[in-house]
């Protein structure tokens, strides 16, 4: 069994230095705190926790871990958290993490030194596994995200989301019955085993169904959901290839960079380019043309977030997982060829 001096060695600090970061201490540099939760996942370490469980009772706390939360997506299903959190009697802790960061081991970080009695991944990744999560040890669910690519048991985790694949299926659709035929995909990675691929896969499933076969040369990978790694790679993409007439952006921040990358490239939109993109991000609303988009029902992801764990832990009801659906927000971007 790993023990917390494994940890220490493995990433050579100090057993108080581990300790502090286990129980969210203020007084760790951001690079310490790093190395030390990448160790506790690298070697499945469980803190034991038991003797302290004798004479600290558990709160009435949830955790909100949210991963990546520079997203703007975020914002609206953090205060449908805290908000269906408080009409419940519970608490919300927030926790948030850079883009890169490991949300399982600094979710169960938080739940054990908090004490929460559950646990929302905002925003977390697509391919957990059973030893991974083993470590949270409470019940959680995952937001706007779901274990497609995993091996977990789904009756041990609950999801709200929607459905990525379908959702990009339908955002193609609408460009293809408007006359569009060469259309180009904005992702951040096509291969990433989470959004990017899910909604890869419902893109080229789509021009396939109506006889075209996708186009590699079509494909702006940008290696971020950055905005500026998105206007530098539709910018470099539009610097090598003109024969195209819609952009089908996997996230509104990365259409608003495109939409910028076309008006200092001489295109208008959607005169010469229409762009779609999914999630309906408020700022989406002030672009020029206003941005086409399928919105995600942020409000009711959170609350439905909290509903379900909430009636888990009052034995009201097993984990279950939910999809949600988008709404079309017509905009201005999208044109008939």
């Amino acid at each position: 069994m790993t023990t917390i001096k494994d940890v220490a060695a493995y990433c050579n600090v100090a057993v108080s230095t581990v300790s502090r970061v286990l129980n969210n201490h203020p007084d760790v540099s951001p690079d310490t705190r790093a190395r030390v939760l990448d160790a506790v996942r690298v070697l499945h370490y469980v803190p034991n926790s038991s003797a302290r469980d004798l004479v600290l009772p558990q709160t009435d706390s949830i955790g909100l871990v949210v991963r990546g939360a520079e997203n703007p997506f975020f914002t609206p299903v953090i205060r449908a958290v805290e908000g269906s959190c408080e009409a419940a009697g519970y608490s919300m802790v927030l926790h948030q993490i850079p883009a890169g960061a490991d949300e399982v081991a600094e979710g169960a970080a938080l739940a054990m030194s908090k004490r929460l009695r559950g646990l929302i991944l905002l925003g977390g990744r697509y391919d957990y596994t059973q030893q991974e999560v083993s470590s949270i040890g409470v019940p959680f669910v995952c937001c706007t995200h779901t274990n497609h690519f995993g091996d977990l048991d789904r009756t041990a985790f609950s999801s709200v989301s929607v459905d990525d694949k379908a959702e990009a299926i339908r955002a193609v659709q609408l460009l293809l019955d408007r006359g569009h035929t060469d259309i180009a995909i904005l992702l951040d990675d096509r291969d990433d085993h989470s959004i990017s691929e899910r909604r890869y896969k419902g893109y080229c499933e789509t021009l396939r169904a109506a006889g075209i076969e996708p186009d590699d040369d079509l494909v702006i990978e940008t290696g971020s959901f950055v905005m500026g790694a998105a206007y530098r790679a539709t910018a470099d993409f539009l610097a090598r290839r003109r024969n195209f007439t819609a952009i089908f952006a996997i996230a509104d921040t990365m259409a608003i960079a495109a939409l910028k990358a076309l008006h200092d490239a001489g295109l208008r939109v959607p005169e010469d380019c229409s762009v779609i993109a999914i999630d309906g991000i408020e700022m989406s609303n002030y672009t020029i043309p206003t941005l086409s988009t399928l919105s995600q029902p942020q409000a009711t992801l959170g609350e439905e977030a909290v509903r379900i764990l909430v009636d888990v832990l009052e034995g009201k009801a097993g984990h279950r997982h939910v999809r949600l659906e988008t709404t079309l927000r017509p905009g201005g971007t999208v044109g008939s060829r």
